[in-house]
């Protein structure tokens, strides 16, 4: 097979997060944490942070608020080859701002990123090299609810024609579309899948499915030729405790996997866990081609970005293994590294 320069590349609006300390709430916090965020920046993170080779297509308003995402997207090693700059004086980045939840009050979420610079990206910013240069390329149902629709969906289908694997996560937000527009856009696009992360409850309610989960998680590989599906399963027991594990389906071997959940999870902040579970199944799948390790590494990461604050992971792949390795241990473990 020809060698790639990058397993992954992802594409999408890299944001940032602004949270008041703790648990102050937005209305009443005078002092906001500024974090570098947004889905597909999470998992090119994630997959870089274990050691394979990832990249990023967006484009950031060429001032400091610019610079910031540049050095922290070179400081968890994603190659920040394919980022364009917008110099007008308006341009801006996307904000959002963040509360975290204590029972019974759960999370909040405000969005500030009309007219973002991302918005005005266009087939002509991006390398045509980039597209033969991914073994893997994937994207967020969130890119296709914002002003990047249209170059999202070229981005994808010109990476289909260069031979990439297709990842694509729903992620299906309601603030941000409505489930028809969101179904009927999303649909165009899954017979280019490979590897699809849709959750239960957006199957069921967006998709209109019924039947048993894993009649649903088949029919997208029966439908659309999907080769992997996966669903996560979380179970919130509180804001700060969840328990956590997923199934995952692979129509080459038709076969499904799954194994107990990571319980009494210590949630410090969840925004990303849900993509940290994708960057290591992509890892995984990309790494040894296994569905089973694909599964197992998916879960770990994601119950391990549970416990660290901000959007983008922290997990190297020796903390990932450890943590997999302890999981599935039937006696005692270490309570501490040292």
């Amino acid at each position: 097979m020809e060698k790639k320069a990058f397993d992954l590349i992802t594409f999408g609006e890299i944001m940032l997060r602004l949270s008041p300390p703790r648990h102050a709430r937005i209305v009443d916090g005078d002092i906001f944490e500024k974090r570098a965020g947004g889905a597909e920046l999470n998992v090119a993170s994630g997959v870089a942070l274990m050691g394979l080779r990832t990249g990023i297509i967006s484009r950031l308003p060429q001032n400091e608020l610019g610079t910031f995402i540049k050095n922290r997207i070179r400081f968890v090693g994603v190659s920040d080859d394919f980022l364009t700059y917008d110099d007008d004086p308006r341009a801006r980045l996307g904000i959002y701002y963040y509360e975290m939840g204590a029972a019974p009050r759960k999370p909040t979420i405000v969005y500030d990123r009309f007219n973002a610079s991302v918005c005005g990206l266009t087939m002509d910013d991006i390398p045509a090299e980039a597209f033969s240069s991914a073994r893997m390329f994937h994207l967020s149902g969130i890119s296709l609810a914002l002003g990047t629709r249209d170059v999202a969906i070229q981005v994808l289908k010109k990476f289909k024609e260069n031979g990439a694997l297709i990842s694509f996560d729903v992620n299906y937000r309601a603030n941000l579309w409505g489930e028809d527009e969101a179904r009927e856009t999303i649909k165009g696009i899954l017979p280019l899948v490979d590897v699809l992360f849709v959750s239960e409850e957006t199957s069921r309610r967006m998709f209109q499915k019924t039947g048993e989960l894993q009649d649903i998680m088949k029919s997208y590989a029966q439908e659309y030729g999907v080769k992997i599906v996966a669903t996560t399963q979380r179970t919130v027991l509180s804001p700060r405790k969840h328990n956590f594990t997923s199934v995952l389906y692979s129509a080459q071997q038709d076969a499904f996997y799954t194994e107990p959940p990571y319980t009494n999870i210590d949630v410090i902040d969840r925004i990303g866990s849900g993509d940290a579970y994708v960057a290591g199944v992509l890892f995984g799948l990309l790494k040894y081609g296994d569905p089973q390790k694909a599964m197992q590494f998916g879960n770990a990461t994601s119950s391990v970005k549970n416990t660290v604050p901000g959007d983008l992971p922290s997990s190297d792949f020796k903390e990932i293994d450890r943590i997999i390795r302890e999981h599935n241990a039937t006696g005692p473990v270490s309570e501490m590294n040292r």
